[in-house]
């Protein structure tokens, strides 16, 4: 596998220490024994503490001293003082180099639990989407704010019922472990009610009480319901989140706002309405794109947010997975890197195809 090769940086790291003493014992013979370079061959064993494990450490500390011994003799400095002062200094900085190395082993053995743990965390939470609903082909793809994370503070889902397919995207107020916490409450929840409740509204309101009961001060979270049925309709319920990219069969590109907007689950329980359903056409060849406010409000280096609509040419690849793919590289290079807040898009696609309810699960 290519992930598995060296990189140049890795490649550059593991010879320093090798060429620092190759350069120490040249100039060393070059300039003679007055200049006082033969310490500095303790580089090497420093060096290889950095980047190598302690078994590597040790070896070239090994040769270290060895190596100061014989440019020690070499040049007569084992006569006075300055010869056994060089190779205390090589033995103590390659003794200092191991115990650097081993913690650093276990620091990162650590890393490797967390991360494995994480990776757990996230089959758990956020579930590979199907790749096809009877005929309904979907792709998601989730990029995380924070660095080496994969999960963060959006969420998404979809769910076949037998009232259609319903999905959610969402986008949780605030960032790290806490929004991790408040993610996992309402997918919870939505798995749960979006089997149980008859409509859109009463899905919202299951999804409203569940958070109200474990959200604490003014969190909140914008969110997304879609519910796409045997029908060429999509409805959808609006909880102050971007309204969807509809992309039709001629290329045409909508984005149907909700007839009234509402405030974010979390807050409905303030004596406020709560939003209204809304239907859009979503015939067989219409694509929907659902998304996060990492999409839209991402920056280019002139602060211009990120054109959603004009890129929409993107997704006209007839695989929805390099379609979505091809999206988040064009976003990557318009924020030029990372993004600065979660991302998650999900698109879904009307094709012809076998009835509704015919589930393929990812591979």
């Amino acid at each position: 596998m290519t992930g598995d090769k060296p990189t140049s940086g890795s490649v550059v790291l593991a010879w320093t220490p090798w060429v620092a003493m190759a350069v120490v014992a040249v100039t060393d013979i070059v300039a003679g024994p007055d200049v006082g370079f033969l310490p500095l061959v303790s580089l090497g064993p420093a060096f290889a503490s950095l980047v190598g494990g302690w078994r590597r450490t040790a070896l070239i500390g090994a040769v270290a001293l060895v190596l100061t011994v014989a440019l020690g003799l070499y040049d007569g400095l084992f006569e006075g003082r300055r010869g056994l002062t060089a190779c205390v200094s090589v033995a103590g900085v390659t003794g200092v180099g191991l115990a650097a190395a081993v913690i650093r082993e276990r620091r990162e053995a650590e890393l490797a639990s967390v991360r494995s743990i994480a990776e757990a965390a996230q089959r758990v939470l956020l579930r590979p989407v199907p790749l096809t609903v009877g005929s309904l082909q979907m792709a998601v793809s989730y990029t995380s704010a924070i660095a080496e994370a994969r999960i963060g503070g959006d969420l998404y889902e979809v769910v076949a019922s037998s009232d259609g397919v319903r999905v959610i995207i969402g986008d949780v107020q605030g960032k790290g472990l806490a929004a991790v916490e408040t993610a996992a409450v309402v997918l919870g929840a939505f798995r749960e009610a979006a089997h149980d409740e008859p409509d859109l509204v009463k899905l919202g309101e299951r999804l409203e009480r569940s958070l109200s009961r474990e959200l604490e001060g003014e969190k909140f979270v914008t969110a997304v319901l879609a519910e796409i049925g045997t029908g060429d309709e999509v409805s959808f319920l609006n909880f102050g989140h971007p309204a969807p990219m509809v992309v039709r069969a001629d290329s045409t590109v909508d984005f149907p706002e909700p007839p009234s907007y509402a405030l974010p689950l979390g807050l409905g329980m303030h004596g406020t309405e709560g939003p209204r359903p809304y239907r859009v056409a979503f015939v067989p060849g219409d694509q929907l794109l659902l998304y996060t406010d990492g999409v839209t409000e991402a920056r280019d280096e002139n602060d211009a947010f990120y054109p959603l609509a004009d890129r929409a040419r993107l997704l006209n690849d007839p695989d929805a997975h390099h379609a979505l793919e091809a999206l988040r590289e064009d976003l990557s290079e318009h924020a030029l890197g990372p993004p600065h807040d979660d991302a998650a898009i999900l698109l879904v696609r009307r094709r012809r195809g076998p009835a509704d309810g015919e589930l393929t699960e990812p591979q």
